[in-house]
């Protein structure tokens, strides 16, 4: 299963709301001003919520997918012969898993502009 951009929205939606248990009066009358005037404070627990959130998916070793944005994608890596370049003596490189990341068609083309 891939995590996508609005399963990520959900998860950081949950992940706030569970730590930020005290809220003020204002935040329940006018829940639309919660998203538009975004203390530091509350959008650094969003960006490091979205970072776990991330880091916990890849760790399952699902991939997450941001529509417009690209993809990141866990992939493993098999056990191999390498040399070290200081000594040049040979070594056994342990497998592994690595993230990999892929940029969407509509990032690469804003990225690229045709002239």
């Amino acid at each position: 299963m891939t995590l996508t951009k609005t399963d990520i929205v959900k998860s950081v939606m949950q992940e706030v709301r569970f730590k930020n248990r005290h809220k003020g009066p204002q935040q329940f009358l006018f829940p639309e001003m919660d998203c538009i005037f975004l203390s530091r404070k509350r959008a650094d627990e969003i960006v490091e919520s979205l970072f776990e959130i991330i880091k916990k998916t890849l760790t399952s070793g699902e991939d997450v997918l941001i529509s417009g944005f690209g993809k990141f994608q866990v992939k493993f890596k098999w056990a191999r012969k390498g040399r070290n370049p200081q000594t040049g003596e040979m070594i056994i490189l342990r497998s592994r898993r690595t993230v990999t990341f892929r940029t969407s068609p509509k990032l690469r083309k804003k990225m690229n502009p045709p002239d």
